[in-house]
């Protein structure tokens, strides 16, 4: 798998104030959120945040659905003032586990326990696609935000995986049925709309590609199909046929799944 960055919006120089989880998070989803942070691209991507954060020794951070705890640390290395915030309390004890010293704590993005402009830096990594009202998230950022500080959401749009398979319908069928799962399947495509209702100005939005082709990834394909098969929404036989053909790609290394990543920032405005 490799993330490579593709394609980048205009800034919006417009003065005018213009206008984070699903399923509870347990040690499989901290494994996956592992695999995805060890993935070439993964780091460059991570640092590209702190860059359009503004990371510097003194900035206050606060990384909100922190997981593991990984950009906490990271961007504690560069000097700030790093602390992370998830819903879950088993990803906070894997935190402070794998990282001592740091500052985490059990909150939600919609309700942080965060004074008014207590921090220079807000970073939402794969998080307002699992809330029903990520609006509500947004408006969090820019309370616990002081003016002029700096926001970035990272997060996939559901509705965008591309796979290479024999059956191109049956595929959007399937990779639509899965995206139907989640709260906020399409709000990726929505950051640089959020961000502006809310009161964030200089606003932009660029996005990277992650492409997958190792066949130990397979499962990612598979477990599409499943979910679809689960809700009905495509036979048992399809899905197994459609699931043999994938597994008949990677077997001959022609396995093929690239996901669209997003990441928007804009600086909180008076």
């Amino acid at each position: 798998m490799s993330i490579t960055p593709t394609a980048r919006s205009g800034r919006d120089t417009s003065d005018t104030p213009a206008a984070p989880s699903g399923p509870d998070h347990g040690p499989s989803l901290l494994a996956v959120l592992d695999a995805v942070d060890r993935v070439p691209g993964a780091a460059a991507l991570r640092a590209r945040s702190y860059e359009l954060l503004g990371v510097a020794p003194g900035v206050r951070l606060l990384d909100v659905g922190c997981g593991g705890g990984l950009a906490v640390t990271e961007a504690g290395a560069l000097g700030a003032f790093a602390a992370g915030v998830d819903r879950d309390e088993e990803m906070i004890a894997a935190a402070r586990r794998r990282h001592p010293g740091r500052a985490f704590a059990v909150a939600d993005a919609t309700a942080l326990p965060h004074e008014d402009g207590a921090w220079d830096a807000y970073r939402a990594d794969k998080v307002l696609h699992e809330l029903p009202d990520p609006g509500a998230a947004l408006a969090e950022a820019r309370r616990v935000l002081a003016p002029g500080g700096r926001a970035v959401f990272i997060g996939q749009d559901w509705d965008t995986c591309v796979l290479d398979a024999e059956d191109g319908a049956l595929t959007r069928t399937i990779v639509h049925a899965r995206a139907d799962l989640v709260a906020g399947p399409r709000v990726a495509r929505r950051f640089r709309g959020l961000l502006l209702d809310h009161g964030f100005v200089e606003v932009t939005v660029e996005v990277s590609t992650a492409v997958l082709t190792d066949a130990r990834l397979l499962p990612l394909a598979t477990g599409l199909a499943e979910a679809a098969a689960r809700t009905g929404t495509v036979t048992p036989e399809q899905a197994a046929a459609w699931t043999a053909d994938q597994a008949a790609r990677a077997a001959a290394d022609r396995f093929f799944l690239a996901i669209p990543v997003f990441t928007a920032s804009g600086t909180r405005a008076p």
